[in-house]
């Protein structure tokens, strides 16, 4: 049903965004100045809950990626990726020479040091330069279109920083997982962690080494297609909607669940990382038996709760859906990332089959919240969203007090689950990608996403 846009090939581009006048100006720096507030408040109170559970705060991390090793050797290109698309191509091209260099002069510091390699420091040097300058040296709307798209792009890194800490903060938080309960809720689902698992051992390096890849490397992904939707606002052509903003409300929402609800996966509940904590070693390899009754698993306070909802689900999804309006390149692109993402989040041991199910149900509902903007909250949007949240709280109820009869009833509840689901996609289908819903919203379709 999503496979291509209904028009077919690439959206025509969007036209400027106009009519916003001095009042729209206003609430958008007001915004924007809320934003640059909750990012300094997220960042000093990870330091400070950092430094209280002796873990890396987003501060000292950050401050890594300018004089030290960076952690992640790709998000900070990424954020650099998505604020140059608001220069001009000659300021792009020195902005890119620049952090090529710097990141060299770095890899050739630290080899000489015997450190690991790794990679990030000169973009980010370089995009806080940039912004100096634009702040001082620029003026009019060049000057707001860089300013947005290095704000873009410094949000996501900084998004990345708070959410490590987010992780460490679950563990220390959640001293039991609920692991028992989503395995023998998985039963309804046919234990599909244990399949994939199985399956991918079979495939060989090659194929554990991709989906490996595409698993740890979606914040590229996103930025190709981020980019390729707001590849016109150097002109000053802006869309209403963008991946971006999917993204950062999934990380924002998603997480809050992971203390609600903590689960660490198969591979440590069930596997041979669970370091003594295991409830049995016995993933991927030999399926547990349906039990008679579960209960919370103590675990150990290192090991982040962070697999319900799988929101590297829900973002892959999301970047599947926005690159459907794109050219033949994006869409396929945007299909294999989604695939193996997919066969990724099971087949390393990395999250139960259900978990994918609760995370595509929050990504189909914040998607349709946040889409078109310019429709309004209409009886469709309405209907989506609220079965969204249906299919996503009913299932994490039916997991947390139905485990025991999920597992032994599994045809049962696996047609509900997964129908409630195929009826969700199909609905939002009908909803943002159908014929009749693109031309009843013609006027505004072509800015939703590009």
């Amino acid at each position: 049903m999503l496979v291509d846009d209904v028009q077919g090939g690439s959206t025509p581009a969007a036209d400027p965004v106009v009519g916003e006048g001095p009042g729209g100006r206003r609430w958008r720096m007001v915004l924007w100045w809320c934003a640059g507030a909750a990012a300094v408040v997220a960042l000093v109170g990870g330091e400070l809950m950092a430094a209280h559970i002796g873990a890396l705060g987003p501060l000292t991390s950050l401050a890594r990626d300018f004089a030290g090793s960076p952690k992640s050797a790709t998000t900070s290109w990424a954020g650099f990726g998505l604020a140059l698309v608001g220069l001009r191509t000659r300021e792009r091209i020195v902005a890119g020479a620049a952090a090529v260099g710097i990141d060299l002069v770095f890899v050739a510091a630290r080899a000489v040091g015997g450190h690991k390699f790794t990679v990030g420091n000169g973009p980010t040097l370089v995009l806080t330069a940039l912004a100096v300058v634009v702040v001082l040296r620029w003026a009019g709307e060049r000057r707001r279109t860089a300013l947005r798209t290095i704000g873009i792009g410094a949000l996501l890194i900084l998004a990345t920083k708070v959410s490590e800490i987010w992780l460490d903060i679950t563990a220390w938080a959640c001293p039991t997982v609920l692991d028992a309960y989503v395995q023998a809720a998985d039963h309804a689902l046919g234990n599909p962690s244990w399949l994939v698992g199985q399956w991918l051992a079979a495939a060989g390096p090659v194929a554990l080494g991709v989906v490996r890849w595409v698993y740890f490397e979606l914040p590229v992904a996103a930025m190709v297609v981020a980019c390729w939707q707001l590849r016109g606002v150097a002109a000053g052509v802006w869309p209403r909607h963008h991946l971006v903003r999917t993204f950062l409300t999934l990380g924002l929402v998603g997480p809050i669940w992971y203390v609600v609800f903590p689960v660490v996966g198969p591979v440590l509940a069930y596997g041979p990382e669970g370091h003594g904590f295991q409830i049995a070693d016995v993933w991927p390899n030999i399926v547990p038996a349906a039990p008679t009754a579960v209960g919370p698993l103590a675990f150990d306070a290192i090991t982040p709760r962070n697999c319900m909802p799988s929101l590297h689900t829900a973002w892959a999804l999301s970047l599947f859906i926005h690159s459907r309006r794109g050219p033949w390149w994006l869409r396929w692109g945007g299909a294999f990332w989604l695939v193996c993402t997919l066969v990724a989040t099971l087949g390393l041991g990395a999250h139960y089959g259900i978990d994918l199910v609760v995370g595509a149900a929050l990504g189909l509902t914040v998607e349709s919240a946040l889409r078109d903007p310019d429709r309004g909250w209409d009886r469709a949007r309405v209907r989506v969203v609220a079965m969204g949240a249906v299919l996503f709280a009913g299932t994490l109820l039916c997991i947390r007090f139905l485990a025991v009869p999920m597992a032994t009833h599994p045809l049962l509840f696996g047609l509900v689950i997964m129908g409630s689901l195929a009826a969700l996609g199909y609905t939002f289908y009908l909803t943002w990608f159908a014929p009749s819903a693109v031309d009843r919203h013609e006027p505004t379709a072509h800015l939703v996403d590009r």
